[in-house]
């Protein structure tokens, strides 16, 4: 090696281009291939950011997903900004420009590492002691601080430029982890025909293979036989290998969230791809291999800058041919850190010394590193490490004491053995198992179609690991219907094998000393912090990690937990199954809210729902307002009218002649079966079993507390058969409570339910002309009074399309609702436009069937009602069937504080001053003159103005309010007290003759 790190021959990345980029504002090169991670060591760079608390210097301490430390700012330009990027993940592209975070005015001088100067004032718990007291500073003083200060990078402040892109997926095997285990699991699925879906974080697959030498499998070396099996893989139709793709959330049914990261690493992305692809998987069975990740060595300042896991230095030069140092020091407690040592030690690096933790291990790799002359130290500790911004030497005494002696180094290899990755498995709801002598957490009890195989499962070399994988890749396919089984399976013709380890604190950083021994790198979390949280009482990990911030970091405790749990249990004097293990929930790793969000933002981020008769409207020159994600026509303004011209109009000409109002976004559901009208019974406080078909009624469904959840007419097609219309922002949720009690209380009636509010359009026809206006183009229906009664519906034709036709009204006028295929609707609304023209008919929108509706009392749930309200209190007694034995709701109903004098009850109000109009929401007392604050009575649920009452309307909701009628009561505004009269609730053709014309 000269002058810089990359060892020439080494690696796979051979004659790859070469790639510039930029470390805080420093010009480097590296190659296609590389991580940034490994093409800053390539360069000698080491230090790449500082702590969350301590501002201590930090450098790269893995070679994947599990990184603390190495989190750097991402920019392709001023909009594209991305923060806490693992250095270790990011792919390396010509032009990449990386910053680190958390430091000022600069990396190696940083200002805020007085903290570590100050750290014996911040330690475990610090923040939920003294900023307790006192509690009026939290707002003014504390608060404000502590969120500055929160975090390592800042947050983009401008609108994300990119786009995203989500997929759902579906398949028979779904494989986790494309190392050893995962590629042989996938193949044996594959070859038996079933769909595959094989994913893995990394660009490359292969795993562990990537840096493994002693592996070699059906004759060829073992990451070569990983990518003909992938190519292998990729050739077959039934298989979808994503790469770069991480699973992040396990969740119910074997639903699994997948990120694809699909443009991050290109130089200049087109702008047809996405940045991120979110897949959302649905499989039969999983097949998870997600391998192990290797735990640090717990030891005084292991923090240094140089200082990482022997797996990842090991991965650096056998992946991408660097060397992370020029003379290397190992400690370890496992024996793959040799396997990295024999590797630097044959690539030219000179590798000073193995301290083993250990006191008589064997075996042929400490055999093959004595053959090559690097000397190892048996039963002896690291206990510190010296250096700053670079460690620079390794202390090294006996485990149990005795004469210390400095070794230089400009880099220490460290591993204490490997952690299966159970997070998927445990985010399944599986129960993991401790094994006592491993002391390791393997999976245990399984909640879901799934399967571990491989180090994530506890299982020990190649060979057994795909011996496993291949036999459960099998059993999968057959579990899902594989008829045809060919059995092709990998042979190992070499391997590397190792276990055990250590977990904990090693001697040097035990119970008695003070020194600064990281467990948690990110949150600066050290041995000493677990101890004192066991002694201020906290006895369940949980509470131990929530009072040190222990794995609370990015990485979610993927190196630290263990070691955490472990020092824990020792202080306790429990064993470590005793103590718990925390819990391990999604994001596997970090997912950007890009990812998440897709394409729901801006002007899609909440889904945009049109009639059929939008487009008619538009060219109208309808005002649209939305409601439960549909368009609506709120008013039709002509020339020269505002909005209350436009309204008041629209009313006059219902009461009139006659209105057309698109009433297409009413929920609707259909209730058929057998036992459809049963269903009905229990679902709704009226009665249903004696409803005659071609009858409509008007029905109420209560929560299981008694109150008002929604309403809607309901008409009886067919003994068997139920059109339920509901409220426009209550269809999914009505819907959903069907379907609810349907499965889980009713399951032994024979009903079906769907919705239809998509499938019908619906073009309410209003006024004392609406009859005559949809009569010549009705087919098969007699229109007449005697035949066709208000609360009647009846199927037939109109225009030469299929109806449903509701004699009904929301006006109290006479109505009719026509029903037709939504592909219809707008051609049959012209058709009645046209009709209704003869007759001076005018289209009506939102807000003037709202006033309309006010006019005669008819109440909307959700604005008339609050989640409070019951069938009393509304008005409704009369919609409650008084001979029922049992409905949801009815228990509710009858609790003493709902049946208690003093409930608020809706009631009409009118103004002292017909002209003026109340605010909805006004609160209403009975005298304005009592002190602040005033009792408040009730409040105005709805207000109009009305053209045809000739003064405003409100309806409110007020104590007692049946026994005020005729009293006047007061509504403090900003401008004076209102007066108003509580009144009956109908303003409009209080005898209702006008629904017969």
């Amino acid at each position: 090696m000269s002058g810089a790190f990359r060892i020439p021959g080494a690696g796979r990345l051979k004659q790859a281009k070469t790639a510039r980029f930029n470390f805080d504002g420093q010009a480097y090169t590296g190659i296609e291939g590389d991580t940034l991670a490994s093409a800053l060591l390539a360069n000698g760079v080491h230090l790449v950011g500082r702590s969350f608390k301590y501002h201590r210097p930090r450098g790269i301490l893995s070679a994947g997903a599990e990184e603390p430390n190495a989190l750097v700012e991402i920019k392709r330009d001023a909009a594209r900004k991305t923060p806490n990027v693992r250095a270790t993940v990011q792919e390396l592209y010509d032009g990449l420009e990386a910053q680190s975070q958390n430091r000022w005015p600069s990396l190696s001088f940083d200002v805020g590492a007085v903290n570590d100067i100050a750290s014996p004032l911040f330690s475990a718990g610090f923040y939920y002691k003294t900023f307790m007291w006192p509690k009026a500073a939290w707002k003014s003083l504390y608060e404000p601080k502590i969120r500055a200060a929160a975090g390592l990078g800042v947050s983009p402040d401008q609108p994300d430029p990119d786009h995203y892109s989500s997929r759902y997926g579906h398949c028979d095997v779904l494989v986790l982890g494309g190392g050893a285990a995962g590629i042989a699991a996938a193949l044996a699925a594959a070859e038996t025909g079933v769909r595959v879906i094989l994913a893995d974080e990394q660009a490359e697959f292969g795993g562990s293979l990537r840096f493994e030498t002693g592996a070699g499998i059906d004759g060829q070396d073992g990451f070569a036989w990983a990518q003909a099996a992938i190519a292998e893989l990729q050739g077959m139709d039934n298989v979808r290998v994503l790469s770069r793709t991480t699973a992040f959330g396990y969740y119910a049914q074997n639903f699994v969230g997948l990120v694809e990261r699909v443009s991050d690493h290109l130089s200049t992305p087109g702008h047809d791809l996405p940045r991120e692809r979110l897949w959302q998987v649905r499989a039969k069975r999983v097949v998870l291999a997600s391998g192990a990740i290797e735990r640090h060595m717990v030891f005084a300042d292991n923090d240094r800058p140089g200082i990482m896991l022997a797996g990842a230095a090991r991965t650096y030069l056998n992946h991408y041919g660097v060397a992370v140092g020029r003379q290397v020091g190992v400690y370890t407690a496992n024996d793959s850190a040799y396997a990295a040592a024999i590797d630097l030690k044959k690539a030219g690096v000179q590798v000073a010394a193995i301290v083993d933790l250990r006191d008589h291990p064997t075996g042929p790799v400490i055999d093959e590193a004595r053959a090559l002359g690097i000397e190892v130290n048996f039963g002896r500790a690291v206990i510190r490490a010296g250096g700053k911004l670079r460690v620079s030497s390794m202390t090294v005494q006996p485990k149990n004491g005795g004469g210390e002696r400095t070794i230089p180094v400009d880099a220490i290899l460290m591993s204490a053995g490997w952690t299966p990755s159970v997070h998927l498995f445990s985010q399944s709801r599986g129960k993991v198992a401790f094994n006592d002598e491993t002391k390791r957490f393997v999976p245990g009890t399984y909640a879901q179609d799934c399967v571990s195989v491989g180090a994530c499962n506890g299982t020990d070399g190649l060979s057994a690991t795909i011996d496993e994988a291949y036999a459960a890749g099998e059993k999968a396919a057959k579990d899902t219907g594989a008829k045809t089984v060919k059995s092709n399976r990998p042979k190992v013709d070499a391997s590397e094998s190792w276990s055990r380890g250590m977990l904990g604190a090693a001697p040097g950083a035990g119970p008695d000393t003070t020194v600064k021994a990281f467990v948690d790198f990110q949150n600066d979390v050290t041995a000493k912090d677990i101890r004192q949280a066991v002694h201020e009482g906290m006895r369940s990990i949980e509470h131990v990690k929530r009072f040190t911030t222990n794995g609370m970091a990015t990485d979610q405790g993927k190196t630290s937990n263990m070691h955490g749990l472990a020092i824990a249990a020792e202080e306790l004097g429990k064993p470590i199954p005793e103590v718990g293990l925390t819990t391990f929930r999604a994001p596997y790793t970090p997912v950007t809210f890009g990812a998440i969000v897709s394409h729901a933002r801006g002007p899609l981020f909440d889904p945009t729902r049109k009639t059929a008769i939008h487009p008619w409207a538009e060219a109208q020159g309808a005002v649209f307002e939305d409601v439960g994600q549909w368009k609506r026509a709120w008013y039709f303004p002509k020339a020269g009218e505002d909005m209350h011209a436009a309204v008041d109009r629209e009313c006059v000409a219902v009461r009139k002649t006659a209105g057309l109002f698109d009433a297409s976004t009413l929920g609707k559901i259909e209730v058929v079966g057998p036992d459809a009208a049963k269903f009905m019974e229990l679902l709704y406080t009226n009665p249903w079993e004696k409803l005659e078909p071609g009858r409509c009624r008007y029905g109420i469904m209560l929560r299981e507390d008694g109150f008002i959840y929604d309403d809607g007419v309901v008409g009886r097609l067919a003994p068997d058969r139920f059109h339920v219309t509901t409220t426009t922002g209550g269809a999914p949720r009505v819907m959903n409570h069907m379907e609810d009690y349907l499965q889980t209380e009713f399951p032994h009636l024979n009903v079906w339910l769907t919705s239809i509010t998509e499938q019908w359009a619906v073009i309410a026809v209003q006024g004392p002309k609406s009859r005559d206006i949809i009569a010549p183009l009705v087919e098969g229906i007699d229109m007449s009074d005697e035949a066709l009664p208000h609360m009647s519906v009846r199927e037939g034709k109109i225009c030469g399309v299929p109806t449903r036709l509701f004699r009904m009204s929301f006006t109290g006028e006479r109505g009719f609702e026509v029903n037709v295929p939504a592909d219809y609707g707008q051609a049959v609304w012209e058709a009645l436009w046209a009709e209704g023209q003869k007759h001076d008919a005018a289209a009506y929108g939102t807000e003037a069937m709202h006033v309309l509706r006010a006019e005669k009392g008819y109440i909307i749930v959700g604005q008339d009602t609050d989640g409070t309200v019951t069938p009393n209190d509304a008005g409704l007694d009369w919609a409650v069937g008084k001979k029922k034995a049992d409905f949801v709701g009815i228990r509710g109903m009858a609790r003493p504080d709902l049946v208690a004098k003093g409930r608020k009850q809706l009631v009409g109000l009118k103004t002292k001053d017909p002209k003026v109009v109340l605010e909805e929401g006004a609160q209403i007392v009975e005298d304005p003159k009592q002190a602040i604050p005033m009792k408040m009575i009730g409040h105005v649920t709805s207000s109009y103005w009305s053209e045809n009452c000739g003064r405003s309307i409100a309806l409110a909701l007020v104590a007692g309010g049946r026994d005020r009628m005729g009293d006047t009561l007061y509504v403090p505004m900003p401008n004076g007290v209102i007066e108003v009269e509580v009144s009956s609730m109908v303003f409009f053709d209080e005898t209702g003759g006008r629904l017969n014309g």
